[in-house]
């Protein structure tokens, strides 16, 4: 006799009847195994539908719209510190410059100042590899310069002067004189053993080299130029034949990538021109390691 749905295969086909109805309530059930015995919970998914029968849009990324550790949305992340930017100075903002120059973002310096010229150079350094073009240094971008540089050593830290001027020699210590040192190539204007300014200064090459020893100021000329050369030499002050010390225009845009012929010259304009009023004629001049 067949039976009313109550046979196995009846009982098979009610089981999946259940498990539709139960799958569009979001439910979860148990299908029934081969001896009748309950198995394992399966959860049936039925995708959503939006009011107008679309499909519901996708979940969003990973971490979007995620509460914080303290509840509400999470925040955005914090910006990188901000390390060095324009008006700063300093050894550090020195090493900044020496290490744009090293990836040819800086042609000058370095000065230890961060002026226009250096925001511009990490800016472009900053847009060429990514980062937020601010033209500050924050710290994503130190490293990313650091990554890609070695540290510099004195002499790059100090390839346009200013470098800290050596001890002055003994015989600088008493009267008038400029105190003119090869080493730390810095000169020092001293009055009575005190040190009034100091200047970075360049000399001659190996093949015009600046004479060392003690000399005297015998003459200065506010407008010299050069009969030998053919070359301004502003603000100069004669100490031993035709050497002297002078403005160069060319040191104020080269550095220490020339030299002169030997002459001790002077790259700041302004502070030279302060120092001719201060020096006359007589004045001592010690030239040394």
């Amino acid at each position: 006799m067949r039976g009313t749905g109550t046979g196995r295969h009846g009982i098979a086909v009610l089981a999946a009847l259940t498990a539709l109805a139960a799958g569009a309530a979001g439910c979860t059930v148990r299908p029934a195994g081969a001896d009748g015995e309950g198995g394992p919970p399966v959860r049936i998914e039925v995708p959503s539908r939006t009011p107008s029968g679309a499909p519901a849009p996708s979940r969003a990324p990973d971490g979007a719209g995620k509460p914080s550790a303290r509840g509400g949305p999470a925040s955005p992340r914090p910006a990188s510190r901000v390390l060095w930017s324009p008006g700063d100075s300093g050894r550090d903002v020195r090493e900044l410059q020496a290490r744009l120059r090293q990836v040819a973002w800086i042609f000058h310096g370095p000065t230890g100042t961060y002026d226009d010229l250096t925001a511009k150079a990490v800016r472009g350094f900053q847009g060429r590899r990514g980062l937020p073009a601010t033209g500050v240094t924050d710290r994503a971008t130190w490293q990313r310069l650091v990554a890609m540089t070695r540290e510099p050593g004195r002499w790059e830290l100090y390839l346009m002067g200013g470098q800290p001027a050596d001890a002055p020699d003994p015989r600088c210590r008493t009267g008038r004189v400029l105190c003119i040192s090869k080493t730390s190539r810095t000169l020092r204007w001293m009055v009575d053993g005190r040190t009034v300014s100091t200047l970075p200064v360049r000399f001659g090459s190996e093949y015009t080299p600046t004479r060392e020893g003690v000399f005297r100021i015998y003459w200065k000329s506010r407008h010299h130029v050069s009969t030998l050369y053919d070359s301004p030499m502003p603000y100069a002050m004669f100490f031993s034949g035709g050497q002297a010390v002078h403005f160069s225009a060319d040191f104020a845009a080269r550095g220490y990538a020339g030299s002169s012929h030997g002459c001790v010259n002077v790259r700041d304009e302004e502070a030279i021109a302060r120092l001719y009023e201060q020096v006359r004629d007589g004045d001592r001049v010690v030239v040394h390691r």
